[in-house]
């Protein structure tokens, strides 16, 4: 090799046995940068300057470069790579891209039989037989009923205090920013969505997860439309501001915090919806609480899910999901709405969630609460077979609940002293600035 320059067909010959050796075969590093240096314009072709078809840095080859169509072909490159570059391989292509988490990806490809099958028994049917948001909304299009239905509408919501409208708002502004959590889904390693139709267990389950959250936000926004006491400029105004700052709940690509959070907020979402229609029916809403109850059923649905993934996790990899559960635990599970402005209020988040807790919609309670229900439907407090480390996380996240609870109650019962005589007041533009 070093007396000669190696061109055309040799060179290609020769670069894909370098590339894949046989048991037999070995070379020296020095015999590889020869190689490459008697034959520079052949070499063009493996360099970041002769891009036609790029990569992404987190999803690239081991050869971290691409094919020039001039020098060698597609089906050359396949050979030397094992996979070539059209539609059809992309999955393929991506499954041999090195992963952060290989081992919770393997884990959770493992269980994606059981993931299809939740698929299409957890999720419900799309279509004509799902629930969409007009079945709980005046039709529009009858000409004889429209204006009674949506007096109607007006005349149940009209008694709902301005503290509870303001709740509603704050999770209708979060159910719509879902393409912010859709993108979330597909940023967990092994369970993305390559070409926006695969096949995969993972990626059936983002979309019709997604295709069910959508009505959410859809039912509530019109329901707030109709009921005219709000700014809806103001709430679309917030909705564009949350879905461009985005939402990082520190995942960090692993499907084994995705699931831990999920699981968590999932619930958490349950909870404040079913307080919600609650609280309305109180004020004589029965259709919101009915809109509340059905979009909290889904939350439910989604809710189990989730867990159960977590406990597929359990029975293959414990010592991994307990020191991702603690570890999480050890920080704070991040609001999805955490981000949330009008462009005007710079404190709309905590003003929007300090009128939830004084509500008890979403409460510290809750949270120490959801931990509890977690651990206990994990049933962590008979797990066995782990590790030194592995049985410390156990010991912990068992002994969590409880310490939460004290110091929510702690919290609680002093903010209560301090807003008992007098409650402390904000205005929100939502509701045209009215104080709540």
């Amino acid at each position: 090799y070093k007396k000669k320059a190696l061109t055309g067909k040799s060179f290609r010959s020769h670069l894909k046995h370098i590339l894949q050796p046989t048991k037999t075969m070995s070379y020296s590093k020095s015999s590889l940068v020869t190689i490459v240096a008697c034959a520079p314009s052949l070499v063009a072709a493996f360099t970041p300057s002769s891009f036609v078809y790029n990569f992404s840095p987190t999803t690239s080859t081991s050869l971290s470069a691409t094919v020039d169509p001039d020098v060698i072909t597609k089906k050359e490159y396949r050979d030397i790579c094992g996979v070539g570059f059209d539609d059809e391989n992309l999955e393929t292509r991506l499954k041999r891209t090195s992963y952060l988490y290989p081992k919770h990806v393997e884990v959770i490809e493992d269980f994606s039989p059981l993931v299809n099958e939740m698929v299409d028994e957890v999720l419900l049917e799309t279509g004509e037989k799902a629930w969409q948001p007009q079945d709980y909304l005046p039709d529009m299009t009858n000409e004889d009923q429209w204006y009674e239905e949506v007096k109607e509408l007006r005349q149940m919501a009209k008694d709902v205090p301005d503290d509870i409208l303001v709740v509603l708002i704050g999770d209708m502004v979060t159910e719509e920013a879902l393409p912010t959590y859709q993108t979330l889904l597909n940023t967990f390693e092994g369970c993305d969505d390559p070409t926006g139709t695969t096949d995969s267990a993972w990626a059936r389950w983002s979309r019709g997860w997604t295709s069910e959250e959508n009505r959410h936000g859809d039912l509530l926004n019109k329901y707030l439309y109709l009921g005219g006491r709000c700014d809806m400029r103001s709430i679309e105004v917030t909705i564009q501001h949350l879905i461009t700052s985005g939402f990082n709940p520190g995942a960090q690509k692993d499907p084994y915090r995705g699931f831990v959070y999920t699981s968590f907020q999932e619930r958490a979402t349950k909870i404040s919806h079913g307080n919600v229609g609650r609280l309305a029916r109180q004020h004589g809403d029965k259709n919101l609480n009915r809109i509340c109850a059905k979009i909290a059923g889904d939350e439910g649905r989604h809710e189990k899910a989730y867990q159960q993934f977590c406990t597929e996790i359990l029975k293959r990899d414990p010592d991994g999901l307990l020191e991702v559960f603690g570890d999480m635990m050890r920080g704070q599970i991040v609001m999805p709405a955490e981000l949330m402005t009008d462009g005007k209020d710079e404190e709309l988040y905590e003003n929007f969630a300090n009128v939830a807790q004084r509500l008890e919609v979403y409460t510290a309670i809750d949270y120490a609460e959801i931990i509890e229900h977690l651990v206990k439907t994990w049933d962590l407090e008979n797990l066995d077979g782990l590790s030194s480390s592995g049985e410390k996380e156990r010991e912990y996240l068992c002994k969590l609940p409880q310490r939460y609870k004290k110091l929510a109650e702690r919290s609680m019962n002093k903010k209560k002293k301090v807003t008992d005589d007098e409650p402390e007041l904000k205005s929100f533009n939502w509701i045209y600035g009215r104080q709540a």
